[in-house]
């Protein structure tokens, strides 16, 4: 008998650690997607090899542990934004920081500090593009490489096919509401130290991201269960 998936309980051991991590993206794919993850989903050794050797430097374990895994599932890492394809890793202009994925308009950069790079699963930077070049930084994301693409994972999960997908703006104390009628899920906030993060949720097997206090994205395992989350949490869905 296949052993169900506990999405949260899951998620609370893939926060702790990479083979956590790696755990809780095999089940959450497994489950929510019904196609679990083979040979055929990561790029090889070969590939990271060869780009070490273009950019001169080591790979962190956990950016080669992601890409081996599941880094040619586009369906998990570029449906909004884009995570690099290894040929197209590069470090930023000023020498800071190995880029590896783009937002989908090119406003902002992921990347870890170069001074990081020998760590097995370093800190997480972002870093807007600017119309002033001269105030861009490398900003505080996530405390880990390993947390970074569970968040890749979910956050691209709601940009799937539309009929299990959909987001409502919040007012006022819808965001209480939202919180009385699921479960917070065991993720930290985001970005490192920024008040009125992103945040996350599920309620009837929808999984819920909120930004900023502000904006609701949902994503149904079904498109049932994308139903009753509308009709638990009405308001104006821009695809119901």
């Amino acid at each position: 008998m296949t052993q169900p998936f506990d999405l949260a309980a899951s998620l609370a051991r893939g926060v702790e650690g990479r083979s956590g991590a790696w755990d809780f993206i095999r089940g959450f794919v497994a489950h929510w997607t019904g196609t679990a993850l083979d040979g055929a989903a990561g790029w090889t050794e070969a590939d990271l090899d060869a780009a070490e050797e273009r950019l001169g430097l080591r790979l962190p374990a956990a950016l080669r542990e992601a890409y081996l895994l599941f880094g040619r599932r586009r369906e998990l890492t570029s449906n909004h934004d884009r995570l690099l394809d290894p040929a197209e890793l590069y470090v930023d202009e000023a020498k800071e920081a190995l880029v590896f994925r783009h937002e989908n308009q090119g406003a902002a950069s992921w990347g870890i500090l170069l001074d990081s790079l020998q760590d097995d699963d370093p800190a997480v930077f972002v870093r807007l593009d600017l119309a002033d070049k001269s105030a861009e930084r490398w900003v505080d994301w996530l405390e880990r490489l390993s947390l970074c693409f569970v968040e890749i994972v979910l956050s691209e999960s709601l940009h799937a096919d539309e009929e299990l997908c959909d987001f409502l703006g919040l007012y006022g104390d819808d965001d209480e509401s939202l919180e009385a009628d699921s479960v917070r899920l065991p993720f930290p906030e985001y970005p490192v130290g920024e008040e009125d993060g992103t945040r996350w949720f599920l309620a009837q097997d929808v999984l819920l991201r909120v930004d900023d206090g502000a904006a609701l994205l949902a994503r149904g395992r079904t498109a049932d269960d994308l139903d009753r989350v509308r009709e638990l949490i009405p308001g104006d869905w821009l695809n119901g």
